[in-house]
């Protein structure tokens, strides 16, 4: 068997993949790197290939999943995955049956007691409300969609239900003109936006801050992205806000303002680099980890860049709020009228003209929001992250963890460890091959699992994936994946009793003296190694040995003879590449990994000698050509 590398995938571009031997070096991952790369062990649920637009609606800790795709919507069990119910809301229009048109599901809340369903309806949005898991399997007809629903899925559009009121961002217009963020139904009065507050938005996210013992002055914030006003040619066209309304806001008097916020304030978001000029300026995707005190909430905020690079920037509501409630009005310079514009009162009908005036004119802040970490991004990188989510998990040490769930546009999610200022990546999994872009990502924390929508799939998630990380208690602690601790068992979610070390990954400090039975030899070394594979190989032919990657943390390198040989690096293995087997070459090889103080020998191999020459090694010309440029390179970049 000769293993030819003439045909080996490279990683880089390497035209010339050989020089590299002559590069004497040991192959190392930087920690920025994702440790593990996994892949999904379930096939994604493909319940329609012909939705071109996916939305998932998931309540925490319920068994219910329901699925808005095209002219319809199903409702799946989470634990089986098995579909429930699918309720038809085909476009009632009577041109309909002339011409081909869909309504495409964009908005499903709980509201007012029933699944509240808003789609498209060829072009001219309808509202319904399904009431699932009724004998009747009833579906009414309801309110008229415009403003909640787009006409088209390819417009931008958000939806929120807070305390008893149903908010949402969608084009009043087919053209996909005014685009606001409105009330559009519930136990308050309808209000939305002036024309003039924002330019050209594409809304990302809405919340409500609850207050304890607060409700006067809870508020509602908007992240959105809109059109920089500022043209010149090292701008950015594009800048990320955030806004903030009253929640108990009902609009002006008859006067001014009336049925338009009253308390509608926006201000700049920052995540750069500000040392280096660097700005990530638009936003992506928001995940909001509230907190019983409003003011510990955390919104965590993904960006792009015009250079094609993505971040996580972290900031404070309390910190987000100061600037609201201190900065001056952008273009404001006379005395601050009171109330102070964007206070909440319990009539907003009633507020003075000159605080209105200010609201009308002046609703920007001076003063921009920086995040937690003002000198750089939590986490950047150089692939295309679409969506976010962010979990807690309780340790073993009784500190609690944040766990960042991010995807890609070609599904991939990665799961990242917030530790103090530095991301940790724990992994990345692929979900499927050839992923469609994903549209939806919901969390459920109690059920550890983490569903994907793309158009006409599904992916399930499970965040507990222990047995990943090999059978060994020293592995399992370099996970440092909070989800997981090492126990007779092996790795395993039943943390209780169990062995972790999140802060920091060290095994020294829990495996050396925990581990269950295991016998060590070095420096952490495992004791568990791996069968011995032998190929019996012709002297004067190429070949190479392969070592797959068990961590990206870890650097890799082969022994023989008492010595460390180099390697070569390919997208999933270490490779050692032999020009031409001579003697010296033939005997017992062993690929050693060492992350940290870990040391396991991943691989072995023994070359035997083939003692018979046989016709079927003989060398093409292309690979007789192949070995002398080898040789000729490897001694040439090794005497520099």
């Amino acid at each position: 068997m000769i293993r030819h590398y003439s045909s080996l995938k490279f990683k880089g571009n390497l035209a010339y993949p050989w020089l590299i031997y002559g590069a004497c070096f040991q192959c190392v991952f930087c920690s920025c790197n994702p440790r593990l790369t996994l892949k999904q062990d379930n096939a994604p649920l493909n319940y329609n290939t012909n939705y071109s637009h996916t939305v998932l609606f998931h309540e925490e800790g319920s068994k219910s999943l329901f699925v808005g795709g095209s002219n319809i919507v199903l409702h799946f069990d989470v634990d089986s995955y098995e579909i429930l119910e699918n309720f038809t809301l085909n476009a009632n229009l009577p041109r309909c049956g002339e011409s081909s048109c869909e309504n495409v599901v964009t908005v499903i809340e709980t509201f007012q007691n029933c699944k509240f369903v808003c789609g498209t309806n060829g072009e001219e949005p309808q509202c319904w409300e399904l009431y699932p898991r009724e004998s009747n399997h009833s579906v009414v007809k309801s309110v008229e969609g415009t403003g909640i629903s787009p006409h088209s899925s390819e417009q931008n559009s958000l939806s929120l239900v807070a305390d008893g009121d149903l908010y949402a961002a969608a084009p009043l217009y087919s053209d996909g003109t005014l685009l606001q963020f409105r009330r559009k139904a519930g136990k308050r009065i309808n209000v939305w936006m002036h024309d003039q507050w924002v330019s050209e938005p594409t809304f990302i996210s809405s919340f409500l801050a609850k207050r304890k013992n607060d409700s006067l002055n809870e508020k509602i914030y908007v992240l959105f992205r809109e059109k920089n006003s500022d043209t010149s040619p090292e701008a950015d066209p594009w800048i990320s806000r955030v806004a903030r309304v009253c929640k108990i806001d009902e609009g002006g008097s008859k006067q001014f303002l009336q049925n338009i916020w009253t308390s509608f304030l926006k201000a700049r978001l920052v995540c750069g680099i500000p040392k280096e000029s660097l700005y990530f300026n638009r936003l992506q995707d928001v995940f909001v980890q509230h907190a019983e005190d409003w003011r510990d909430s955390l919104v965590y905020a993904l960006f792009s860049s015009s250079w094609n690079s993505t971040a996580v920037c972290i900031y404070s509501l309390a910190d987000l709020d100061d600037i609201f409630e201190k900065s001056n009005y952008k273009g404001f310079s006379e005395a601050i009228p009171n109330p102070r514009p964007g206070k909440c009162v319990e009539n907003s009908n009633s507020l003075p003209i000159p605080t209105l005036k200010i609201i009308k004119d002046y609703p920007e802040m001076k003063d921009w929001i920086h995040p937690i970490q003002k000198d750089t991004p939590f986490f950047t990188s150089s692939k295309n992250f679409t969506k976010i989510v962010v979990d807690q998990i309780r340790a073993l040490d009784e500190n609690v963890y944040n766990v960042l769930l991010l995807a890609t546009d070609d599904g991939m999610i990665f799961k990242i460890l917030q530790h103090g200022s530095k991301p940790f990546i724990i992994s990345e999994t692929h979900l499927c091959n050839g992923c469609a872009p994903i549209q939806s990502m919901k969390l459920d924390s109690k059920k550890r699992k983490l569903f994907v929508g793309y158009p006409g799939q599904m992916s399930v998630l499970e965040l507990q994936r222990c047995q990943d990380y090999g059978a060994s208690c020293e592995e399992c602690v370099l996970s440092r994946d909070p989800y997981c601790a090492w126990s007779e068992k092996g790795c395993t979610s039943q943390t209780r009793g169990g062995i972790q070390n999140i802060s920091d990954g060290n095994v020294t400090k829990v495996c050396d003296h925990k581990s269950v039975g295991r016998v060590r030899r070095d420096a952490q070394q495992s004791s568990t190694a791996p069968s011995r594979i032998q190929h019996t190989v012709a002297t004067d032919v190429p070949f190479y040995l392969s070592c797959p990657v068990d961590s990206h943390h870890a650097s890799y390198r082969w022994e023989h003879g008492g010595k460390s040989n180099p390697c070569q690096q390919t997208q999933s293995e270490y490779l050692l590449l032999i020009p031409a087997m001579t003697a010296e070459n033939y005997g017992n090889y062993s690929c050693v990994s060492q992350e940290r103080d870990y040391i396991k020998v991943v691989r072995e191999y023994e070359l035997l000698a083939k003692s018979v020459f046989n016709d079927a090694f003989k060398l093409k010309i292309q690979d007789r050509q192949l070995m002398v440029a080898f040789v000729t390179s490897a001694f040439y970049l090794c005497s520099l």
